[in-house]
């Protein structure tokens, strides 16, 4: 629980849930989250607020330590409690395998390059998307050759 001092909380609870099990659950000092809007911060005593999340990756940050997730869709409820994400998926680092988010992304790449017919553009962006978080999450530079080139 949040430890309380002078009447105020000093850290933020944190709970990370998907469809299938308790991500993270702990006492943070601060959080960064992608919003579908963009980056927003929440720290201890935030307004009120629901926010739908976008594709990116979640930080929170702990004295000196940061723990990072990718979280892909969902939803960030912020109240004197805490911050609690209900995402369609959340992944820690350690659970990302890298060569096959590679994979992924020149795939996802390919077809959004040849736009045939039969592709679903935004089924192919939204992998790409995906695969570009879960590869920066990793520590696995996301510039390609290609896109350095634009």
């Amino acid at each position: 629980m949040s430890e309380i001092i002078g009447g105020k909380n000093k850290k933020l609870r944190l709970k990370i849930v998907t469809p299938t099990k308790l991500v993270f659950d702990a006492d943070v000092d601060r959080v960064t989250l992608q919003t579908i809007d963009g980056q927003m911060g929440v720290l201890v005593g935030h307004a009120p607020v629901t926010t739908v999340l976008g594709f990116g990756s979640l930080r929170a940050y702990n004295d000196e330590n940061i723990e990072q997730f990718t979280v892909f869709g969902g939803f960030c409820e912020i109240n004197q409690q805490g911050a609690t994400v209900l995402a369609d998926v959340a992944e820690h680092p350690s659970e990302i395998d890298a060569e096959r988010a590679k994979q992924a992304r020149e795939r996802a790449e390919r077809r959004i390059k040849e736009r045939n017919a039969d592709m679903d553009e935004k089924r192919a962006k939204a992998a790409l998307r995906k695969a570009l978080v879960r590869l920066d999450l990793s520590g696995i530079p996301t510039i390609t050759e290609e896109n350095a080139k634009k």
